[in-house]
């Protein structure tokens, strides 16, 4: 067993060394991922602006749709590579310098073309390596054309860069997503006991998914890296969403014939509307005009080549015009532009901030039609076997009396799981003022969680007003439906869970009433975090120590992550790079807890039953082994000694701890001592004494079937307890009870 598992595990560190050697292997290249016009439009209209730099021959390929729309223009050209917040390239080429004026002033005219320009090793030399291999990559590439002269800007058109890699993978989204569906099937088959800790673990796994996600809604300047990785987790706040997805289509066509008036979602890359000041674009200043002078001889047989280029697209460009349409004008004042948090997160996978509730809201009813499905189904399921008798007598009424609690059980965990997105996302729909029926949804949907949440913890609280807490854990009718409030933590710690749902509540209120200031959020969310920490480490609610230090692992996680977010707010102006690493160190704490946790339900998914049942199936053969051997003796007194160990405990077995005897009791035998007993000496006697040594009357004894031989064998060595004594023979070698 252990080889096989070396050997599986040493297939995956294969695999994984593969996959890594071929993800290396791939060109090393910079392409665009999104374009839009960074002042409006005045000369140039754009269309289409691919722009891709491969690294192994040093090359950079164009795919240019663009017009010139006005006559007697003289510009200038500005070139400005971002990365990072660093420009390493800054050019400014005049165009009246070139092909002898034949740009100067600008035709009038469509440009249609494509081509690929040789870049001098000077160029090549600026871009540094890592930018082909950090995933969520944040630079930009901006043109600005610039009237001689006046110094009115004609045109700005900015990319942004990409080299293939990021966080935000579907690959992960599927594992977590695999990983929360295993453990819910493993809570719903352990959750028949209430003291099976599957169905806890897996309320910790999801507020764990729910947390990090949460944690990149904030009004901070999240890195990209940081924000590609919560997304990952999406699915967990009910934001699911496709760029063609019909959903978000009828949710903006609801909100248009409800008074909604804000953007609607759209197919196209959310990068390219985020604020100017945030990630990935990392400028202060739209446009840079402050460049050094170009060599024209450099850009002399590009432009040739542009002038008579090819109508056909380069392979391997990416085509951005049939996916994103119309080039969008975004600047600081344009009222699409995307601000930090929440806005950005939720458009980064297709759903626009107004939308955000309903698309949860939707998911939530879409959740509820299957489990009332599944609800529905058991009941009938339930109703046929009462019908046609399908069961055991015994069995039909246990299974239609535990059915409903457990109902209520699972109802209520889903209220917990759902609580947290519902209430972040109804606060927010309340601040956006935009479609009067996406806000009675919200006002409904808020009510109702709260309630399903609140009302069987108001419940638990009454019975132990009245009762005390330790009737949680003996009154069935309130064990069955409320377990998961209470019953994983002591009875004197059982409102715990209180402090964790307040926590969640004020989690989501941060998120909405201070989404004004970043600072602030992360400030209020620490002390929440420090405040439950406390709480741990203090009360110890849980009833064993592991629980209690898993409890305080998550917790200390949270505080951590919460507190390396202070690096986000951006009047601290911390710069890109080192936001960037605390980002990465971010995600790979969150990364290592998810896996601890996911360790954790492996533990406690049942596995070791698997152990036990093979130590179990080697029992029986030694204990046999054990009998045989002593029968062979031929010794009733080794055989009534060792029978105990053979076959087990009696039983009702004697305590394992040591319990004093009484000195006047325990006496030696002698032929000469009377049979006759004192029987109200005995029965005034502590519980805890013994009369081991005595020898019991000829009536007491009980033996079924014996042989006169065998009887009178067993009346001259028997050796027994209080209420029990052993047979001889090899077929009733077992400990028989005794009868007074």
């Amino acid at each position: 067993m252990i080889f096989s598992a070396l050997a599986r595990l040493r297939a995956v560190a294969l695999t994984t060394f593969l996959l890594l050697s071929f993800s290396h292997a791939r060109d090393e290249s910079l392409f665009t991922s999104s374009v839009t016009y960074c002042e409006p439009p005045e000369t140039l209209l754009v269309q289409q602006f691919d722009v891709a730099y491969i690294a192994k021959n040093q090359s950079v390929s164009f795919n240019i749709i663009a017009a010139s729309v006005e006559a007697d223009v003289n510009v200038t050209a500005n070139l400005l590579l971002n990365f990072y917040g660093m420009k390493p390239v800054n050019l400014t080429v005049d165009l009246c310098s070139i092909l002898g004026g034949a740009l100067c002033p600008l035709p009038m005219y469509n440009f249609n073309g494509s081509d690929s320009l040789s870049l001098p090793e000077s160029f090549s030399s600026q871009v540094p390596g890592i930018a082909f291999k950090i995933p969520d990559l944040e630079a930009f590439a901006q043109l600005t054309l610039t009237e001689v002269g006046t110094g009115d800007i004609k045109a700005c058109v900015q990319a942004t860069l990409s080299n293939g890699w990021s966080t935000h993978q579907r690959a992960v989204e599927w594992s977590v997503g695999v990983v929360a569906l295993v453990a819910l099937l493993l809570a719903l088959w352990q959750s028949r006991s209430p003291n099976a800790l599957g169905p806890y673990r897996l309320l910790d796994l999801m507020s764990l998914y729910q947390i990090i996600a949460a944690s990149a809604l904030w009004n901070l300047n999240y890195p990209s890296v940081y924000r590609s990785f919560a997304l990952n987790f999406a699915w967990a706040l009910t934001l699911f969403s496709s760029p063609t997805s019909e959903v978000q289509q009828a949710i903006n066509n609801m909100r248009a014939l409800t008074g909604g008036n804000l953007p609607n979602s759209t197919s196209s890359s959310a990068v390219g509307f985020v604020n100017r000041k945030l990630s990935p674009f990392n400028s202060d200043a739209a446009v840079s005009l402050n460049g050094q002078s170009l060599s024209s001889d450099i850009f002399l047989s590009g432009v040739n080549n542009l002038m008579t280029a090819r109508t056909q697209p380069l392979q391997g460009v990416r085509q951005l015009s049939a996916a994103a349409g119309e080039v969008q004008t975004v600047t600081e004042a344009s009222a699409n532009v995307l601000q930090a948090g929440l806005p950005i997160y939720v458009n980064s996978i297709n759903i626009a901030a107004a939308n955000a509730f309903m698309t949860v809201f939707i998911c939530t009813l879409i959740l509820l039609a299957i489990v009332g499905f599944l609800v529905a189904f058991g009941y009938s399921c339930l109703w046929i076997i009462n019908r046609r008798q399908m069961l055991r007598e015994d069995l039909r009424p246990w299974l239609t009396y535990s059915f409903s609690p457990y109902v209520k059980a699972w109802s209520l965990r889903l209220a917990m799981i759902m609580l947290s997105p519902i209430l972040i996302f109804s606060m927010y729909q309340w601040t956006l003022k935009d479609s009067w029926l996406s806000t009675l949804f919200s006002v409904v949907a808020f009510i109702g969680v709260i309630v399903c949440v609140c009302y069987p913890a108001l419940s638990i609280f009454r019975l132990v007003r009245r009762s005390g807490p330790p009737a949680l854990y003996t009154n069935a009718e309130v064990t069955g439906p409320t377990v998961p409030l209470y019953w994983q933590y002591r009875s004197q710690r059982y409102y715990f869970s209180a402090v964790l749902l307040a926590g969640t509540f004020l989690r989501a209120l941060f998120i909405t009433a201070a989404r004004s200031s970043g600072i602030a959020q992360v400030i209020l969310t620490l002390l929440v975090e420090l405040a439950i920490l406390a709480g741990l480490l203090i009360l110890k609610p849980h009833k064993t120590r592991g629980a209690d230090v898993f409890s305080t692992y998550l917790a200390i996680v949270r505080l951590v992550c919460t507190g390396l977010m202070f690096a986000f707010v951006e009047n601290f102006g911390v710069q890109a790079i080192p936001r960037v690493a605390i980002g990465i160190i971010a995600a790979v704490i969150f990364s290592i807890a998810v896996l601890v946790v996911t360790f954790n339900l492996v533990l406690h998914s049942g596995i070791e039953q698997f152990w036990k049942k093979e130590q179990c199936s080697s029992r029986p053969s030694s204990r046999q082994e054990s009998a045989d051997t002593m029968l062979e003796k031929g010794s009733p007194v080794h055989t009534q000694f060792d029978a105990a160990s053979v076959y087990g405990r009696a039983t009702n077995p004697t305590p394992d701890r040591n319990i004093p005897l009484d000195p006047s009791i325990i006496k030696p035998y002698s032929p000469n001592t009377p049979t006759s007993i004192d029987y109200a000496s005995t029965r005034d006697r502590d519980s805890a004494s013994t009369n081991l040594g005595t020898v019991l009357p000829r009536r007491w004894s009980f033996t079924p079937l014996h042989t006169p031989t065998d009887s009178s064998a067993l009346d001259h060595i028997s050796y027994s307890h209080s209420s029990t004594i052993l047979s001889t023979t090899p077929e009733e070698n077992t400990i028989v009870p005794g009868h007074k």
